[in-house]
């Protein structure tokens, strides 16, 4: 394919590549531009996710959405506005299928058959595609709340013409974040390509008055990964999609688990996000934030879970994200209950009504704010060098060379040289940089809080480390410890 350039494309350009993306499967014929846009436009303002967003930034509240998606529309009704009434959710999510985010609509049309015919739910999420325009805005019909999609997808370029269509107006992912994290052989110049496709669809919403919010998937794998990885990832997609005429972004963050570093991390995110956009003449876009609760494992008993719910609450809290994306006591087991679901919602909303007029304002956290912003100018300014001004260039060759490095992620186009573990706080630091491009002040910085772990634990430095702070939180610890300590 031809070399991937952060340029906005043309009309001709978006048109010529629509043309074979519509026949992906037979709902696309009923993608009509002037139709969805005359349909967004007639929707309430309050249903619109970016409206809700920018409203809760400037009330500085935070905003409340799970995660939530069955096979069948009428379920999927029933599902979400439980959730919206009983879960009290603020914003409402839909969570698509794994078939779909393959692009496996013939399997998933499978799946839609074996739910009706067992009136069970046969796949892990709702087939938008399958389903069409039609089924998508009688689902947006039928919610008070704004909705949004939530999926994995490397190429999400029909689910995107679908579901905008059918009325959704925020859409998450990207083409670093649903790509290195989820898929193995799909290279970055594909993916980023066809996030192109998708932000340039969004931007032709965004002309037409038709706004539609477009969030990084920040946790990436959701796996130690240390907050200046994440930052960086969501800085360049937020310029990538803004190049395409994208005006609505929520950058996100996956939480960590050591309280300050957590709520530095996310307030260096807006600020850092809304600094690079200004600095590359994007500074007309409106940034909002979004927390994940945590992303690793989780305790399999309930009261345990809560716990871990509560605590992702607090970050949220009192770092006044916009919005936290939700998790549920079942964490452990799978698809959750409704209830279940609508409890976690409960709890985290508890919690922000008790800490949202609250500040950390400590010494450490200021210390915390000064590193994370110095480590992802370090690797984000690197990226731009290697791409000559060009930061999808940049990031394409950032990856493949382990200056942005994802740990634990499963594709084989990213270095995974560096190793991070956690110190002796619980903050996540590096055990071993690998091509990061990290000042030495910074890198002897991260060395000492692995020697001071080390010596705390009476053991060497070592990938046991590592291997420890992956499975603590579901053992009931954030540190790794030693058996024995």
């Amino acid at each position: 394919m031809d070399e991937v350039r952060n340029v906005k494309w043309t009309r001709d350009d978006f048109e010529r590549r629509r043309r074979e993306v519509l026949t992906q499967w037979p709902t696309g014929k009923d993608v009509n531009l002037e139709d969805a846009f005359e349909y967004h436009q007639g929707q309430k303002p309050s249903k619109v996710f970016s409206n809700a967003l920018n409203d809760a930034k400037r009330k500085q509240i935070t905003l409340v959405q799970p995660r939530a998606g069955v096979p069948l529309v009428q379920d999927m009704i029933d599902l979400l506005t439980y959730l919206q009434n009983e879960g009290e959710a603020d914003l409402l999510p839909t969570t698509i299928d794994s078939y779909t985010r393959q692009n496996r609509y013939h399997e998933a049309e499978v799946g839609i058959e074996e739910s009706v015919r067992t009136q069970k739910n046969m796949l892990n999420g709702f087939p938008a595609v399958n389903h069409g325009v039609r089924s998508c805005r009688l689902l947006i019909d039928s919610l008070e709340r704004p909705l949004q999609i939530r999926h994995g997808t490397p190429d999400a370029r029909l689910l995107a013409e679908i579901t905008y269509a059918g009325g959704f107006t925020s859409f998450e992912g990207g083409g670093i974040s649903y790509n290195i994290p989820y898929a193995k052989n799909v290279s970055l110049e594909r993916t980023i390509s066809d996030w192109q496709y998708v932000d340039r669809l969004t931007g032709l919403y965004e002309e037409a008055g038709c706004p539609i919010n477009r969030e990084p998937f920040g946790p990436l794998t959701g796996t130690l990964v240390p907050p200046f990885i994440g930052i960086t990832v969501a800085i360049i997609e937020s310029l990538l999609a803004a190049e395409q005429g994208v005006k609505n972004i929520t950058v996100g963050y996956g939480q960590c688990g050591h309280l300050v570093q957590d709520v530095a991390a996310m307030q260096v995110l807006q600020s850092l996000t809304d600094e690079y956009l200004r600095k590359y003449g994007y500074g007309d876009v409106n940034v909002t934030t979004v927390l994940h609760q945590w992303m690793g494992g989780f305790p399999q008993d309930e009261a345990k879970a809560y716990a871990v719910i509560g605590w992702g609450s607090a970050v949220a809290a009192l770092s006044h994200t916009t919005k936290v994306i939700v998790k549920t006591p079942h964490e452990a087991f799978g698809v959750p209950t409704k209830e279940a679901n609508a409890s976690g919602l409960l709890c985290t909303k508890q919690m922000i009504n008790m800490l949202g007029e609250q500040s950390l304002d400590t010494y450490s956290l200021q210390d915390e704010k000064v590193i994370i912003a110095s480590e992802t100018r370090c690797v984000l300014d690197k990226c731009f060098e290697l791409g000559k001004g060009d930061i999808a260039r940049g990031a394409i060759l950032a990856i493949r060379s382990g200056v942005l490095d994802i740990p634990f992620a499963p594709s084989r186009y990213n270095a995974g040289k560096m190793l991070p573990a956690r110190d002796n706080d619980g903050a996540i630091r590096l055990f071993h940089p690998g091509n990061v491009p990290l000042t030495t002040e910074l890198l002897e910085f991260h060395q000492q809080k692995m020697e001071a772990r080390a010596k705390y634990e009476k053991r060497e430095a070592s990938f046991q480390m590592v291997i420890d702070d992956v499975y603590a939180i579901s053992k009931g610890r954030l540190v790794g410890r030693p058996r024995n300590e």
